[in-house]
């Protein structure tokens, strides 16, 4: 039986009143509603506008995106996808999985025309679209409008943590355009399951998310397990036929996710990363959210225990198991509460319909009447003229130059890269890890880096070794040793300056507000250390607020 929600037959009498507000000319209603803006494009525009026009640099405030791009760049110019390490000294090169090969190289295409602004524009369309997704999969419920978009409202504004100009934008769209095809196959019996296999196939080359997909299918496939054995006929019936359904998505995206590089060896490296206990601890991206900051995904956290104890009605096999899993995932690390945002929005919506729906009141049928009223103008709009017109603003001002974004020289070692070309200092550095990123944008293939963003490829053993010394632990000096390390490009304000200022066998040969540079005190540097004998440090720079590889 084709699944309705009972609450889709209460907008009716408010689509009569919408359409009553509108003059009765059919010509007239349509250029009404060609230019009228449904509130998912509102929302769109909230989200792109601000990123494309002024507030674009947030995304790159990871400096990670500068890497994506030369890898992006590389695979361009040689037609091919590398097995191992290009960007540091370490020898023999190590193991990498470019799992994320078909993003970089978008990137790179994207940062031929305009540089980092047409990659900052691209990435704000997508997280501008990934709400207008959401919101719709909200809709689809024939909840209350005004309930939707407050429970939309928050996960927007929790997912805001990780908003940079980085792959994983794709599997954030991705998964939400996914989990809106199970959604609605489960509860509306509209079948888009044929298509999934050829989006795994896009998104297992684009983002290690693409595990998500299948976790999805695994929990829609095991939700339906106990219903087949349901001791009504039509419901037995209905849950066999989707697990045999889901069974055989489930086969046939695991067959396409064996279609990229790394053959089915990418099946296992999401695991790989996440079982790295090391790698979990001592990288801030990983590490679980702080609840003694002011955080919106803590009141999400409280708006869904609210909604949930309000409810009387009963969640499903399904939703029971997506809200533990994807609650278990953002409390472990940070990065996943927007996909529990995501997950979680769908089934509030359903629960907070059921509560607006059996109150009883003046105001609340004020209120449900306002709703169905609102929601019958926002279903009548058809027209996309202002989030075009939003994308094609922004593209204008990005060609005329009027809009430009780069990497903060106030948090990545822009001047600093800068005297390290034009200086050519020889030698094996050790480097921040964030530096490590932005040298690789800056300054490769001249120079190659010690650590950088890709933790996972580096090991909990170089991790390690980065520790030793960026702390200044015992032993740091035997790790110099271990890498040939002669020079070291650090964090002005960090613990490793500090100690090397007055640490004979060193000398500070260039110093700002955000890096120093030292150098041996060898023959080797004499000239440049002769050029620069009086560099003194700059202190009282914002920390930056990162660990080792926050890839």
């Amino acid at each position: 039986m084709k699944y309705r929600s009972p609450e889709c037959t209460a907008i009716d009498p408010g689509q009569d009143a919408a359409l009553a507000v509108a003059p009765k000319t059919g010509r007239s209603e349509g250029i009404l509603r060609f230019l009228l803006p449904s509130i998912g494009e509102v929302l769109f525009l909230c989200v792109f506008l601000p990123l494309a026009l002024s507030r674009g640099t947030e995304l790159l405030y990871d400096a990670d995106t500068g890497y994506h791009i030369r890898a992006g760049q590389y695979m361009l110019r040689t037609l091919s996808v590398p097995t191992h390490d290009i960007f540091s000294y370490l020898s023999p090169p190590l193991p990498w999985t470019a799992h994320e090969w078909l993003s970089e190289v978008i990137m790179a295409l994207l940062h031929s025309f305009q540089g980092l602004t047409t990659v900052v524009l691209f990435f704000s369309f997508l997280i501008g679209v990934e709400f207008i997704v959401l919101f719709k999969m909200v809709r689809s419920n024939g909840g209350d409008i005004f309930t939707d978009l407050l429970i939309v409202l928050p996960v927007i504004l929790a997912s805001q943590i990780h908003w940079l100009a980085r792959p994983h934008i794709f599997s954030l769209l991705l998964m939400t355009l996914w989990y809106y095809a199970l959604d609605q196959y489960q509860y509306r019996d509209r079948n888009h399951l044929v298509f999934l296999p050829c989006v795994m196939l896009l998104w297992v080359n684009l983002h290690g998310g693409f595990i998500l997909g299948l976790l999805l299918v695994c929990v829609y496939l095991a939700g339906n397990a106990r219903p087949a054995f349901s001791a009504d006929a039509a419901a037995r019936t209905a849950a066999r036929r989707k697990v045999r359904h889901y069974g055989l998505l489930l086969a046939f995206c695991l067959l396409a996710s064996l279609c990229n590089p790394q053959g089915f060896h990418i099946l296992a490296f999401p695991f790989r990363v996440t079982a790295n206990s090391y790698l979990m601890d001592n990288v801030n991206e990983f590490l679980s959210p702080n609840f003694h900051k002011t955080t919106v995904f803590r009141y999400l956290l409280l708006l869904t225990v609210a909604i949930l104890a309000a409810s009387r009605k009963r969640l499903g096999d399904i939703e029971i198991l997506l809200l533990l899993l994807f609650l278990n995932m953002s409390l472990f690390s940070a990065r996943y509460i927007p996909l529990f945002g995501v997950i979680a929005a769908p089934v509030l919506s359903r629960q907070a319909g059921e509560i607006v729906r059996r109150g009883r009141g003046k105001v609340l049928d004020f209120f449900r009447s306002r709703s169905r009223r609102i929601a019958a103008v926002d279903s009548s709009a058809r027209g996309h003229l202002w989030p075009l017109a939003a994308v094609l603003a922004a593209a204008v001002l990005t060609s005329a130059g009027t809009v430009s974004f780069a990497f903060d020289k106030n948090r990545e070692p822009v001047a600093a890269t800068d005297f390290l070309k034009r200086e050519q200092i020889s030698g094996n550095m050790f480097n921040n890890d964030e530096f490590g990123d932005y040298i690789i944008y800056a300054a490769w293939p001249q120079y190659h880096v010690f650590f950088d963003g890709r933790s996972d490829m580096y090991g909990a053993a170089r991790m390690k070794d980065y520790f030793t010394v960026s702390g200044v632990k015992r032993d740091w000096e035997s790790v110099l040793k271990k890498y040939g390390i002669n020079w070291i490009v650090f964090d002005s304000d960090s613990a490793l300056a500090t100690f090397l200022e007055g640490r004979k066998g060193w000398r500070l040969v260039y110093a700002d507000a955000v890096a120093e540079i030292f150098v041996r005190d060898t023959p080797e540097y004499a000239t440049l250390i002769a050029k620069y004998p009086d560099v003194k440090p700059v202190r009282h720079r914002a920390s930056k607020g990162k660990q080792a590889g926050d890839g």
